[in-house]
């Protein structure tokens, strides 16, 4: 099912006989997934953009995936003892759930959050299969091979490009920078590194470092058995989704 994804250089990864679950009870949910992904691009305009909100190639592949039917949806769990609740209950917003004849998949979409969240996923996905309310988790997050690559995209990008300083990426939807940021490019170029290479190295560690999530951190947890026994399946995003840039790109065309 998933031949496709891993020839692009996805990573993919099932447990607890997830890949059995989706290949005989949701064959046609599974093709809706792989073919939003397939989709799924970001350039590296987007990448350093760092206005707040979530990513402009996030919303696309939300948007992708709710006009196929995987909506947001929050579980509300409530226990009762003759008929009287017991305590308030409890919630569980899944990002995107998709209902079908066999049962009900539940996704999250987790490219640049902290990595405690992979905790909180795994383990909604672990008590809501535990009461029989999803047959299975998928989590999508950046893959190995796009987090290796990303301080050397910024830094070609900003090469390429000609850009010697912070100000000149504001066109590209940069936010002001801290001091200590604007210190630790400084310092690295007094050390003797081009401004390309200084800025992309702080960039990359601040934004998309180690303890945000990516593919790692992800497999880390289930490899501690975070989210047993639910079924799951985890989807690294790759460097082979990163789009050229247009040209003719400006913050006015968020599309590209």
């Amino acid at each position: 099912m998933f031949s496709t994804l891993r020839d692009r250089g996805f990573d993919i990864e099932t447990r607890n006989h997830a890949e059995a679950i989706l290949s005989v009870d949701f064959p046609a949910e599974t093709a809706e997934l792989v073919a939003a992904l397939q989709s799924f691009s970001i350039t590296t305009t987007e990448i350093i953009g760092s206005g707040g909100g979530e990513a402009k190639s996030t919303q696309r592949l939300r948007r992708v995936l709710s006009e196929a039917g995987w909506d947001k949806h929050n579980f509300r769990i409530q226990t009762t003892v003759d008929g009287q609740p017991l305590g308030s209950g409890t919630s569980h917003q899944i990002d995107h759930v998709r209902r079908g004849a066999a049962g009900v998949l539940a996704l999250e979409i987790e490219w640049n959050n902290k990595d405690p969240f992979f905790d909180r996923d795994l383990e909604n996905f672990q008590r809501l299969h535990a009461q029989s309310v999803i047959s299975l988790g998928i989590v999508v997050t950046r893959g190995q091979t796009m987090q290796a690559a990303l301080g050397g995209l910024v830094e070609d990008f900003l090469r390429l490009r000609g850009i010697g300083d912070e100000a000149a990426l504001r066109e590209f939807g940069m936010k002001d920078r801290t001091e200590r940021q604007r210190r630790s490019v400084a310092r690295a170029m007094g050390a003797g590194l081009g401004f390309a290479a200084a800025f992309a190295r702080q960039f990359t560690a601040d934004k998309y470092g180690m303890a945000t999530t990516h593919w790692n951190k992800l497999t880390e947890r289930t490899a501690r058995g975070v989210g047993n026994p639910c079924p799951l399946l985890l989807i690294g995003l790759p460097l082979s989704a990163v789009a050229a840039d247009s040209p003719a790109y400006s913050a006015a065309s968020p599309e590209l």
